[in-house]
């Protein structure tokens, strides 16, 4: 009996990435940690319910130690506190954080939203429109993503 494979996405200088879920929806998160599962990925994951908590984990704030490159961000855009286009906007405003790599995973398909987060210098923007399949899809696709491409430290 063949036991499957665990792999860990690691950037060119073998360091593991991590991964940093921004998304209130806690169905969508589980589907994100299955699909994780399905693929056989065990990188370390990291979840934040909103913006900015999202930005607290990783600037190192309220008592979260700071999470170091590299890393990848799935971004939903409705969501309390700090919703995804402000996260985007004060990122991009933060030297420490500009170049992080972040794929928006929302409901949304307006050809407005897509647009404006394609303005915020977004990896990809990915539409949730089956949390089983799509999200296996996308994060198979994010694992040739990190496999071909060189991350920001």
């Amino acid at each position: 009996m063949n036991t499957p494979r665990h792999e860990l996405f690691c950037d060119q200088q073998d360091d593991p990435i991590k991964f940093l879920i921004v998304d209130d929806d806690e169905v969508s998160v589980m589907a994100i940690k299955r699909a994780l599962k399905k693929l056989n990925i065990i990188n370390p994951t990291f979840v934040a319910k909103d913006g900015q908590q999202a930005l607290d984990i990783l600037r190192g704030e309220c008592g979260n130690d700071r999470l170091m490159p590299p890393y990848l961000v799935t971004l939903d855009l409705n969501m309390p506190r700090m919703d995804g286009f402000e996260f985007l906007e004060e990122i991009r405003k933060d030297v420490e954080l500009e170049r992080a790599v972040i794929f928006v995973l929302s409901t949304s398909d307006a050809p407005r939203d897509v647009a404006a987060a394609y303005d915020n210098n977004i990896a990809g923007y990915i539409v949730k429109d089956n949390l089983g399949d799509s999200f296996v899809k996308a994060l198979d696709m994010i694992d040739a993503y990190t496999k071909v491409v060189e991350l920001p430290r």
